[in-house]
């Protein structure tokens, strides 16, 4: 009862507070405090376990029929493809043209093997036939090479030995044939050499790999008569070593190329002063000593790549210099290889030899000076890339200055206007370049190419006998694998030789005559037929358009032939 009167008391005086100021409250009660106590058990680990009573519900064994019904399906057919087409040891090839034009290649070859690789190769082709109110003009073509390799895990070696024949007259002159003597006018060049190189193939990146190579050639034209006073005969030997090395660090790929190169040309009775008093030869010993280093790195997952380096070439002859040419090259790739832009800074010292200019042009002289070419500067750039997975294109321009560029032009010295004598010239080249491919598998390829050439002298008015543009136009088509067509297309225009008298189509420019040698219209068509895969038959066409254009001067090509003949693999 006293509780309850307090706990009044108590609510009503706080109802009271809110309404005023200052509250006291004074009460009086008993409180009561439950006793304590001590627990004496120390805490502890309960590891037991307690086993929980699993229950078991039988299963209730219920079977039910199975009917299983079989549907019949149609055979597949499997069509199984080796990877790897059948090899044979042997190819023969053998034809023959108009203007009776015999052709002969053989191939003997090794299968595959992971070790050894060898093959004898030879080729030969000639023409008896002859332009009418021209000097004899049959010629003849003979070459037999024999290879080999040895390829082990971490090296390999190739090796080479070849002999070449090429006999061949001047007929550019316009004369009766049968009142010319073919022998005074032939002419026979005889090539023979080998060369062996060494390749490391050291599979771990951080190894430093290396090429070495060894090489030789000996070249010569025909043995003149006893009691000729200008066509003397002329030698000439070369040998060259070369070498290269490369190391991969992290992204960056440091290499190194170097090489050696000595080419000993002679011509004539050289060295008879002392009997004579006279020294009626020519001799040319030349050097050239290169050391190439440079860098190449790879960024951005491979698209963008960077090659910088050095090219110095040292020109042992008469008097020793020394050249230091720029190797710079930048490519990026963008959008998966889609466009590639590039540029590149370049130059270089190229050795002329007798053997060099008579494979651009085989009725040179064989007494002839040799000058190196020397390529100051050479800048380069454009862009590539692929306009789908079938096609792709090119498109670029390069800039460069050329000492001692060598030209064709008639000589009227040592000849009667058939042979070509060599000059030389400073000469600045721009050239506009653009090509397209188009592939579509194995079927049909078309590759188109336009060139355009600007040039600029010192002392002379032209850049004798070169085109100022060039269109080619190549393609391919296979018809069932059984018909195999071929047609290529060249044409040039813009060439000029020089000439010595004016004429009614001669161009005066600085007092140099300038004779327009036509436009090149060379069109060719070939035909295989395989009768299977090991023989077939095959025709060819050649100068469809049937033009006799001039590819030096005075000297006209034939014009429409055919040439047919047969394969065969065993």
């Amino acid at each position: 009862m006293m509780k309850g009167r307090i706990l009044l008391i108590s609510c009503l005086t706080v109802l009271n507070a809110w309404a005023q100021d200052e509250v006291q409250l004074i009460g009086v009660g008993n409180r009561t405090v439950e006793p304590a106590f001590r627990m004496v058990e120390s805490p502890r680990i309960i590891d037991t376990t307690f086993v929980t009573k699993v229950i078991e519900y039988p299963l209730l064994v219920l079977q039910y029929p199975t009917s299983i019904q079989l549907e019949s399906i149609t055979p597949a057919t499997i069509k199984t493809e080796p990877k790897l087409n059948q090899l044979y040891h042997s190819y023969v090839k053998l034809g023959i043209g108009s203007e009776l034009m015999p052709l002969g290649e053989v191939y003997f070859d090794s299968k595959r093997s992971r070790k050894y690789v060898y093959g004898i190769h030879a080729k030969h082709l000639s023409s008896f036939g002859n332009f009418e109110n021209y000097a004899p003009a049959q010629f003849d073509r003979t070459r037999v090479e024999a290879n080999g390799s040895l390829n082990e895990k971490n090296y390999s070696i190739k090796s080479k030995l070849f002999y070449g024949n090429q006999g061949l007259h001047y007929y550019g002159w316009q004369i009766p044939t049968d009142s010319v003597d073919r022998e005074s006018i032939a002419q026979r060049y005889q090539h023979i050499g080998g060369d062996i190189t060494f390749s490391s193939h050291k599979k771990d990146s951080a190894k430093f790999n290396y090429e070495v190579g060894l090489s030789y050639s000996h070249f010569n034209s025909k043995k003149p008569t006893i009691d000729s006073l200008f066509e003397w005969r002329a030698k000439e030997n070369q040998v060259s070593i070369s070498g290269s090395g490369t190391y991969r660090l992290g992204k960056e790929l440091f290499g190194v190329d170097m090489g050696v190169r000595y080419n000993g040309y002679k011509y004539g009775d050289v060295g008879d002063t002392l009997n004579t008093g006279l020294d009626t030869g020519l001799v040319v010993n030349n050097t050239i000593i290169n050391l190439k280093p440079h860098i190449t790195s790879f960024m951005m997952n491979n698209r963008f790549k960077a090659s910088i380096g050095l090219d110095l070439a040292v020109d042992v002859n008469t008097v020793t210099r020394v050249y230091v040419y720029p190797a710079i090259e930048i490519k990026y790739s963008l959008f998966n290889d889609l466009f590639i832009p590039y540029v590149g800074l370049k130059g270089g010292l190229n050795q002329t030899t007798f053997r060099s200019l008579t494979e651009q042009n085989e009725f040179v002289l064989s007494n002839v000076q040799l000058r190196n070419e020397n390529t100051t500067i050479d800048f380069y750039g454009g862009f590539k890339g692929t306009l789908s997975k079938k096609m792709s294109f090119n498109i670029g321009a390069s800039f460069a200055r050329i000492k001692d560029k060598a030209f064709f032009v008639t000589d009227t010295v040592y000849s009667v206007g058939n042979k070509f004598n060599v000059i030389y010239d400073t000469l600045s080249l721009t050239t506009i370049e653009g090509s397209l491919s188009y592939q579509l598998n194995e079927k049909l390829k078309i590759d188109a190419i336009g060139r355009y050439y600007s040039y600029s002298l010192l002392n002379n008015a032209y850049a004798w006998n070169m085109p100022d543009w060039q269109a080619i136009a190549r393609g391919s088509y296979n018809l069932f694998d059984k018909f195999l067509i071929n047609l290529d297309l060249n044409f040039e225009g813009g060439r000029k030789a020089l000439v010595y008298t004016m004429e009614d189509d001669v161009i005066e420019e600085n007092l140099q005559y300038a004779k327009p040698l036509g436009l090149i219209a060379d069109i060719n068509l070939g035909l295989e037929y395989r009768y299977n895969k090991r023989i077939s038959a095959f025709i060819q066409l050649n100068n469809v358009a049937s033009q006799r254009y001039n590819r030096w001067y005075n000297y006209p090509v034939q014009v429409f032939q055919v040439l047919g003949g047969i394969t065969a693999r065993f």
